[in-house]
Parts: C-alpha cells; sequence; structure tokens
C-alpha cells in the first residue's frame, strides 16, 4: 500500500540533527522481492507505520527493574560514542561554476572562484578500532566535503570516508589518532531477545554523549525507508528515546557490548515519539568488514523472487502452518535455479535459521558474499528438502568486487578511480570513473575539473581502467569523445583530438 509523500515524512524520520544537511526521508518504496539480501539471523514483521496521530511518549513512561544495572554499560559506552559534524559546500550552478577552470586556463585568473554556500548536518558515530575506525550512518556523512569528529573528552579530529553503503545506511570514516582510542566491541544481534533493556548512546540536539534506556520492542523490522529496489532493512526495533543527533549512535547491551547503530525513529512531529529503530550489529560487523577488505560492500544473492505466505497460500499448499517464504519465481543463472530451487517452492530455513518473511531472508543472505555457500531447507509437494545454493553478485557470477586504487591515465592526462557506491546512487549511474586529480593534457585543456565522473567514453561504458583502454582504443582518428557528469548532476559530452 503506497502513502502520500506528506503522510510518510510525517511518519518516519532519519535522525541527523542538522535541518539542511539530510535531516528527512531518503524516500519510501514497498521493495517486496528480487533478490534483496539482508544481513543477521532475526525474526521479522513487517512495519506499516500509521498515519494517525500517536500522543508523544516520554522518558518517565520506562520503570526499570531494580536489578539492571547500566552503568558499567554506560561506562563502557560513553567515550566511544562520538559527535560528528559535516559540512557540504554547495556551488551554485552558473556559468561559472561550468566555465570557471577553461576560463582560468585561458586567461589565467586563478582567483575565480564560483559562488558557494556551505550546509552543516550532524550526527553520531561508534568508535570500533583503537586506530580510528568509526562507524555511522550512510545520511550523516553523504556528500560531506569535511567531517569533524568530537570525542566525548572535547577533543576534535578530521575524518575521512574510508567506504559507504546506502542499502543498509552505513558508513565507516577513519581519523588518524595520536593514541589508542576506546572503542566497542560487537555483541551478537542475533542473540538479542524481545524484551530485553538496552541502551541507546547517541548526541541529540549537539549534545555531548547521553545515554537513555529502553526494551527491544521488536526484530528485522522493514519499514522501507531506504528507498532502493535493493535496499536491506532488517531493523531492531526499541522504545528507548532517540531524536535527530542520534543518527549512527549506539544501541548496546547490559554488558555494554554494541547490538545495533541507532537510524530512524517513527515520528509525527520529528521528535520521539516511542518507536526507534536500529541497524543490528552483525549487519553493521559484515558491512564494515567490506568496506575495510575491498572499498565496497559485497552483495550476496540468492536468486529467487518472492511472495510472503498467507493462510490462503498455506491451505493451497497443503502446509499445516503458515511457515516460510514463497518462491514466485527463480533467476536465470542465478544460485537457487542452479541448485534445484523452482517456482512453488516454499523456503523455510536457510543455514537453519528460520525464514517467515522478506526481511528474514535478506537478513540472513545478507551476512554472506559472493561465492558463499548456504543450506536452504524447503517445502516441496508435502516433503522437506534440503539444497545446497551457491550466492552470487549482481552480475550472476561469485566475483567478489574490489575497488582499484587511484591509476593514471597519460592519454588523457587525468589519475582517475571507480566511483563508490553513494556516488552511483546520488547521481544515478551504475558504473564511471571519478576525476582526482588533472594534469597537462586534453582533459585540462578542455577545463575538466577534479570530481568530474567519466562515464562513456567512444560511446562505451567504463568502469575500471582495463575498459577505459579498451574505449580509448576504440577511437576513430584523432577524436575522443567523452560522456559524463560533474558532481552537481549535470551531464556534458565533450570531443577532444589529440
Amino acid at each position: 500500500m503506497k502513502k502520500n509523500s506528506n503522510q510518510i515524512m510525517r511518519s518516519v524520520g532519519f535522525l541527523t540533527a542538522g535541518a539542511i544537511l539530510m535531516a528527512g526521508i531518503i524516500g519510501i518504496t514497498q521493495s517486496s522481492k528480487r533478490n534483496k539480501q539482508v544481513f543477521d539471523k532475526q525474526k521479522v514483521e513487517r512495519l506499516s507505520v500509521q498515519p494517525e496521530r500517536v500522543q508523544p511518549r516520554t522518558a518517565s513512561f520506562v520503570s526499570i527493574p531494580q536489578d539492571i544495572d547500566f552503568v558499567d554499560a554506560a561506562e563502557k559506552t560513553v567515550n566511544s560514542v562520538v559527535h560528528i559534524r559535516t559540512e557540504i559546500i554547495r556551488r551554485s550552478a552558473t556559468y561559472d561554476d561550468f566555465f570557471g577552470s577553461l576560463r582560468d586556463y585561458i586567461y589565467g585568473n586563478p582567483h575565480s572562484v564560483p559562488s558557494q554556500r556551505s550546509l552543516v548536518g550532524f550526527g553520531s558515530g561508534v568508535v570500533l578500532s583503537a586506530d580510528g575506525y568509526i562507524v555511522t550512518n550512510n545520511h550523516v556523512v553523504e556528500g560531506a566535503d569535511k567531517i569533524e569528529v568530537t570525542f566525548n573528552d572535547k577533543r576534535k579530529m578530521n575524518a575521512t570516508i574510508v567506504g559507504t553503503d546506502p542499502s543498509t545506511d552505513l558508513a565507516l570514516i577513519k581519523v588518524e589518532p595520536d593514541n589508542d582510542l576506546e572503542y566497542l566491541e560487537f555483541g551478537n544481534s542475533d542473540e538479542v531477545k524481545i524484551g530485553e533493556w538496552v541502551l541507546a548512546v547517541g548526541n541529540p540536539f549537539n549534545l555531548t554523549s547521553t545515554v537513555t534506556a529502553g526494551i527491544v520492542s521488536a526484530k528485522a523490522r522493514n519499514i522501507n525507508i531506504l528507498g532502493n529496489g535493493s535496499s536491506i532493512e532488517s531493523f531492531i526495533q526499541t522504545d528507548a528515546v532517540i531524536n535527530r543527533g542520534n543518527s549512527g549512535g549506539a544501541l548496546v547491551n547490559n554488558q555494554g557490548e554494541l547490538i545495533g547503530i541507532n537510524a530512524a525513529i517513527a515520528s509525527h512531529t520529528g521528535v520521539y515519539e516511542g518507536y526507534s529503530f536500529a541497524i543490528p550489529s552483525n549487519i553493521v560487523r559484515k558491512v564494515v568488514d567490506d568496506l575495510i577488505r575491498y572499498g565496497e560492500p559485497q552483495r550476496a544473492y540468492i536468486g529467487v523472487e518472492i511472495r510472503e505466505m498467507t493462510s490462503e497460500l498455506a491451505k493451497e499448499l497443503d502446509m499445516e502452518s503458515i511457515k516460510g517464504v514463497y518462491v514466485a519465481g527463480t533467476m536465470e543463472n542465478g544460485g537457487a535455479a542452479e541448485a534445484g530451487i523452482h517456482a512453488g517452492d516454499v523456503i523455510l530455513d536457510v543455514d537453519d535459521v528460520e525464514v517467515n518473511t522478506l526481511s528474514q531472508l535478506l537478513e540472513v543472505v545478507g551476512q554472506h558474499r559472493p561465492g558463499d555457500e548456504v543450506v536452504v531447507s524447503i517445502f516441496r509437494d508435502g516433503k522437506i528438502y534440503d539444497f545446497d545454493v551457491i550466492l552470487k553478485n549482481q552480475d550472476g557470477t561469485t566475483e567478489v568486487k574490489k575497488r582499484e586504487a587511484v591509476f593514471f591515465s597519460e592519454e588523457l592526462g587525468v589519475s582517475l578511480e571507480r566511483i563508490g557506491t553513494s556516488d552511483k546512487n546520488k547521481l544515478g549511474i551504475n558504473s564511471g570513473l571519478k576525476v582526482t586529480n588533472v594534469e597537462k593534457g586534453i582533459m585540462l585543456r578542455g577545463g575538466i575539473s577534479k570530481g568530474f565522473v567519466i562515464i562513456k567514453i567512444n560511446g562505451q561504458m567504463v568502469d575500471d581502467e582495463a575498459s577505459l583502454q579498451k574505449a580509448l582504443d576504440s577511437k576513430r582518428g584523432n577524436t575522443i569523445r567523452i560522456e559524463g557528469m560533474y558532481p552537481n548532476g549535470m551531464k556534458i559530452s565533450f570531443e577532444f583530438f589529440d
């Protein structure tokens, strides 16, 4: 069921405190099929955020049992949760913006700077290692030109983005500390129980680390806030008080272990009303490991289209109970089809973890990489069968893709790197090479500057050094045709004569 945009904006919001930067929604869509994967092993219910007004709740309704002591957990956590300030420089889309570099080259005017303004946003982050790796939400740092991290002891450090994964709303940033930092240990979010007491730690309203308590209200919630057909949502829902600025903060158990990264609230007013959502730590751990090892997330697909089970469908299939997810179809050359699973089967569990909803299936599969093998139990014609399924990537192979290092093209006179997932989503493209530095050559003469993304050369898509060279070799005569776009989304085509 679709909701109009006004209802959505009243109902669900990210937690970033900066009113201008990214507070609000990326977009909400019904993501129901296509080999979407998830991350951890949890039980799921689909959440429909209702547009009716809910009376705001405050922390006073929480009554913590006398035998629960959060002092140790809080002490372990507050110094590992940081405040993040981001700055985005917005340049006006003017004649000067577009032709500035070319004009400077021709007329030698290095002081002509396009008009620009800065947008500031705030959020939280969690230190994961002594040497400065910090996890936060993608929507906290997406598009940032500058990231400043403030620790609980008021130290400030600049950070760089290691990698992002918009499909899970996670990002990994890095600071370079002089001394070892205090950091949080991962807990196992699979073991989190509904009704368990938890702490939420973050920086709401630009305050220093603030601790609130609540219980786990539900697991594996899919609230459709990431707005991408391949997004993975399997939130831990809590009633711990969370407000804007808590985005990227920690959700910890009574032992002070990280069990989630706070990401969103359901609210009509933009402030806490009793419903908060965190990304499970098992998902976080996998994405962070991918970003450190490969530079970008590694998505594995089982290769099925599914429908969630209903009483009518269970009766039609002669099932005694409403369990599993129904396979409506399989992808050609996908792992499921190759293993022998076909339309009409019902997936009951993956690696002995029950999957009764789309979110649960995505959660289990999402913990794996292409090339991993999982055991899928299915119901067929009154019997249960096990299939060994080899997971694949979006291209239908088992290849793990690693972001390449920056390389230099002598022919173009520029240094280039493959664009990451964040840039792909932001610009709405599937591939491309970003200009990281411009030296002497045809692109400098054409006024191309750092940040320009090359999408095609001589009509061929480019995504790495090999495809770039192949496209350059395909030129006719001495003409090179380049198609691409600037970071503001302006699409440009050039013809160069070398």
